[in-house]
C-alpha cells in the first residue's frame, strides 16, 4: 500500500523572516560598497590663437587630473584628461581650431580608455607648453587652460621695424576706408632739451611749444587695448564687451600715429587674446618704449555713472574711493584671464611693484593732464583732473604710462558711443593730439639702440 506523503505548508512567518534578511543583506551590500563615481562633464571648450600663443581653455564642472607629454617628429602635444568621458562639447574642440592658427594644425580627440580622454594636439613647429589648472572665478567654473608658446619667440624689436609692416590693417568700414588720411605733419615735435620736473604742480598744465629742432630718433608708443581672450572686461546691457571696444579704439589710433614718420606703435595685444598685466609691462620695456598708454571702457555698480578719465600709478594710495575700487578691479585681470602661477615670475613683480619712480610718477602726470584736455573736449569727463592709484599695468619703472577709461560701458548712452566708429575715431584723435602735445614740451632721451 503506498505511504502516502504529507504536504505541511511552511510557516508564514519564517518565510518573511528570510525575506526581510536577504533583503537587509543586500541593503547592506550596497551601503558599504562604494558606488560608481559620476564622470565630470566639459561644459565649454575655447580657443584664442595669436602670434604670441595659442590658448586652448577647457571648462569644466570639477577639477580634474591632467598629464600631458611632447612626442617629436613630427611634433605633437598628448594631453590625457581622467575621471571624464567623452561628450559631444569635447568633439567640438576639432571644428575650433582654424588652420590660420599659428601654432596648431588640428587636434585629435578620442577614449583612451574608460574615464579617460586623450587630446593629440598636431603642431606647426616647436613649442613649449604650459598646462595648468584654474579655480572658479567670476562667470567661470573649473578651467584646465593649455598654452603654447613658441620654443624660438620672434625678437619684439625687430618685429616692431619689420619693413611694411605698417598701415597693411584696413579701417574697419569702407566709409572711413574711403576717407581721405590726414596728412602728417612734416615739422619734427620738439627740441631735444630736458625739461626740469616742477613739484609745485602736481597736474601741470601741458602747453604746445613751437619746435625747434628735430628728433634724432623715432618716438615709440606702447598702446595696450585692456582684457582679451579668456577675460572680457566689462560688458554693457546690450551684451558689448569692454575688451573688442578698447581693442577697436587702439588700432584706430594706432593707425593715426604711424602717420608720423618719427612716431611708431607696438601694442600689447592686436586680437582677441589674454596678455598678463606683468606681461603687458614686459613687452612696452622689450621694445624700449617711451610712453605706455593701457586703454579701457570700464563699468560701475549704477549705469548712471558716466565720463571718460584718466589715471596714474601712485605711490601713497588712491586719490578717491572710485579710483581705488577701479584699480583694485583692473588688477584682478589675471584672475579671470588666467595665469599659470608655477611660472610666475615672482622677482619681476617685485621690480614693478618696488621700483616705479618719483620721475615716472611725474612725467606720467604731465601726459596724463595733456590727454585728460583733449578728452574733454569730445565727452563729459568724471573727474576734471588725472587720479591716481595702484594700477599694476602702470608700473614700469622706467616708462611714463597712463590708463585711460574712454568711457563707461555700463551706462547705456555711453555704451552706444563706445560702439559708434564716430565716437571711437574722435577719441582716438584725442588721444593722438594729447600725446603729440606732452612730447612737443617733453621730448624723451636719445636711447642709442632705437635711433
Amino acid at each position: 500500500m503506498p505511504r502516502s506523503t504529507e504536504i505541511r505548508p511552511q510557516p508564514v512567518k519564517s518565510k518573511t523572516r528570510r525575506t526581510i534578511l536577504k533583503a537587509g543583506g543586500a541593503l547592506f551590500v550596497s551601503v558599504v560598497t562604494p558606488l560608481p563615481a559620476l564622470a565630470s562633464q566639459i561644459l565649454a571648450v575655447r580657443v584664442w590663437p595669436s602670434d604670441d600663443y595659442t590658448r586652448v581653455t577647457l571648462e569644466n564642472d570639477s577639477d580634474l587630473k591632467v598629464t600631458h607629454f611632447v612626442v617629436k617628429n613630427p611634433e605633437r602635444l598628448v594631453v590625457d584628461i581622467e575621471g571624464i568621458d567623452l561628450n559631444s562639447t569635447l568633439k567640438d574642440l576639432v571644428a575650433k581650431i582654424q588652420p590660420n592658427d599659428p601654432y596648431i594644425k588640428q587636434v585629435r580627440v578620442g577614449q583612451n580608455r574608460p574615464s579617460v580622454v586623450r587630446l593629440v594636439f598636431d603642431l606647426k613647429d616647436e613649442i613649449k607648453p604650459q598646462v595648468f589648472t584654474l579655480a572658479p572665478v567670476g562667470e567661470y567654473k573649473y578651467r584646465f587652460v593649455i598654452d603654447l608658446y613658441p620654443s624660438n619667440p620672434p625678437d619684439p624689436i625687430a618685429a616692431l621695424i619689420q619693413k611694411g609692416d605698417w598701415n597693411k590693417e584696413a579701417p574697419a568700414t569702407p566709409p572711413l576706408a574711403q576717407a581721405p588720411a590726414p596728412k602728417p605733419d612734416p615739422v619734427p615735435l620738439a627740441e631735444i632739451k630736458p625739461q626740469p620736473d616742477d613739484k609745485s604742480d602736481r597736474n601741470p598744465r601741458v602747453v604746445p611749444e613751437e619746435p625747434r629742432m628735430q628728433l634724432t630718433r623715432m618716438i615709440t608708443i606702447a598702446l595696450d587695448p585692456g582684457h582679451g581672450g579668456e577675460d572680457p572686461g566689462a560688458t554693457g546691457a546690450r551684451g558689448n564687451r569692454e575688451k573688442d571696444v578698447v581693442l577697436s579704439i587702439a588700432k584706430r589710433l594706432k593707425r593715426k600715429i604711424e602717420q608720423y614718420p618719427n612716431m611708431r606703435v607696438m601694442l600689447t595685444r592686436d586680437a582677441d587674446f589674454f596678455v598678463p598685466l606683468g606681461q603687458r609691462v614686459v613687452k612696452a620695456r622689450k621694445v624700449q618704449a617711451d610712453l605706455f598708454v593701457s586703454i579701457h571702457a570700464d563699468a560701475f555698480v549704477q549705469p548712471t555713472a558716466r565720463g571718460s578719465s584718466v589715471f596714474a600709478l601712485s605711490e601713497k594710495g588712491a586719490s578717491s574711493t572710485a579710483a581705488r575700487w577701479l584699480a583694485n578691479k583692473e588688477n584682478s585681470a589675471d584672475l579671470i584671464g588666467g595665469v599659470n602661477i608655477k611660472t610666475h615670475d615672482r622677482q619681476l613683480a617685485s621690480v614693478l611693484l618696488d621700483l616705479s619712480t618719483t620721475a615716472q610718477i611725474n612725467d606720467s602726470l604731465r601726459v596724463g593732464n595733456a590727454v585728460l584736455k583733449e578728452i574733454g573736449g569730445i565727452n563729459k569727463l568724471h573727474k576734471g583732473a588725472v587720479e591716481q592709484a595702484g594700477f599694476a599695468v602702470l608700473k614700469a619703472p622706467d616708462i611714463p604710462s597712463i590708463l585711460i577709461e574712454t568711457a563707461f560701458i555700463s551706462n547705456p548712452e555711453e555704451e552706444a558711443k563706445l560702439t559708434d566708429e564716430r565716437y571711437q575715431d574722435q577719441m582716438a584723435d584725442a588721444i593722438l593730439t594729447g600725446i603729440r602735445n606732452y612730447f612737443a614740451k617733453n621730448p624723451p632721451l636719445a636711447k642709442n639702440k632705437l635711433t
